[in-house]
C-alpha cells in the first residue's frame, strides 16, 4: 500500500484528509503537536512539535529517522503539509516572535520536511501537496503574517515544482474559508453572520472539509501528470466577485 504523510491531521481539514486517504486504501501517517485523537484511524501516529523541527536540528532528524521507520522500507507516495498557524494582528501590532512562529510553521517547515523526505518521495515518484490558502492572494486587515506566509508558500510551490521537474510532483491547492469546527465555534452565537459568509460566496456556501479533502486525493491519485507547480483555488468563487457599496 501507498504511503501518505499528512502534518495537521488532528485539526478539521487534517482530519477529513486522513478519513479521505484512509478509506481509500493509503497507508495513512498522521503527524500533530497534541496526542493522538481517539477516533483518528490512520496506521501510524506520530506526535511532533512542527516549528521545533525548524529550530532544532536533532530534534528534526530523531522524528524523520521515525516517519521513515514507519514507511517499513517503502517509498513516500505522498507528503500533504497540512498543519499551519494563523496569529492575527496588524503591522503596528505583530512580534517578532509571532513573525517567527508563523514562517517556522506555514513556510520553513513545508520546505524542510520536503527536503527530509525527497529520498522517499522520489522512490516512490511521489507528490507533494502544500495547503495554501485564498490569503496568498487576497486578503484583509489583521492577516498581514499569515497571508505574507500563504503567498509565500505558493510561491515556494511553483519554486520547488521548477527545481524537481522530473523527479516529484508539487502542487498547491487554496482554499476559502472551510467549515471546520474551529470556523463554526466562532459563529455559534451569531448565526446570522455565518449565514452571511455562506452567502457572500458565489457557491451560495463556504467549503467542507471533505471538499478540501477531496481535491488533495486528486491531485495525487497520479492521474493527472500534467498537473505540476499549479495552486488551485478552492474558493467558491467568491475570488472572482467585486464586492463594494455599489
Amino acid at each position: 500500500m501507498a504511503n501518505v504523510l499528512i502534518t495537521g491531521a488532528a485539526g478539521g481539514i487534517g482530519r477529513a484528509l486522513v478519513a479521505r486517504f484512509f478509506s481509500a486504501g493509503y497507508t495513512v501517517i498522521a503527524t500533530d503537536i497534541v496526542e493522538r485523537p481517539s477516533d483518528l484511524e490512520c496506521a501510524h501516529y506520530l506526535k511532533i512539535d512542527l516549528e521545533r523541527t525548524v529550530e532544532d536540528a536533532d530534534y528534526a532528524a530523531t522524528q524523520f529517522s521515525a516517519i521513515s521507520a514507519s514507511m517499513n522500507g517503502d517509498g513516500l507516495h505522498a507528503l500533504i503539509n497540512n498543519a499551519a498557524i494563523q496569529i492575527l494582528g496588524g503591522v503596528d501590532s505583530l512580534t517578532r516572535q509571532e513573525w517567527r512562529k508563523t514562517l517556522d510553521i506555514n513556510l520553513l517547515a513545508p520546505f524542510l520536511w520536503t527536503q527530509a523526505l525527497l529520498a522517499q518521495l522520489e522512490k516512490a515518484k511521489g507528490s507533494v501537496v502544500n495547503v495554501s490558502s485564498i490569503h496568498a492572494r487576497l486578503t484583509k486587515q489583521n492577516f498581514v503574517a499569515y497571508a505574507t506566509s500563504k503567498a509565500a508558500l505558493s510561491g515556494m510551490t511553483r519554486a520547488m515544482a521548477i527545481d524537481l521537474q522530473g523527479r516529484v510532483k508539487v502542487n498547491a491547492i487554496e482554499p476559502a474559508a472551510i467549515a471546520t469546527p474551529m470556523l463554526l465555534a466562532g459563529f455559534i452565537d451569531k448565526p446570522e453572520l455565518l449565514d452571511d459568509l455562506n452567502a457572500c460566496h458565489p457557491s451560495g456556501e463556504i467549503g467542507r472539509p471533505a471538499d478540501v479533502a477531496n481535491i488533495v486525493a486528486a491531485i495525487v491519485d497520479g492521474s493527472m501528470p500534467f498537473l505540476h507547480g499549479a495552486c488551485l483555488p478552492l474558493d467558491g468563487g467568491i475570488s472572482g466577485r467585486l464586492h463594494d457599496p455599489g
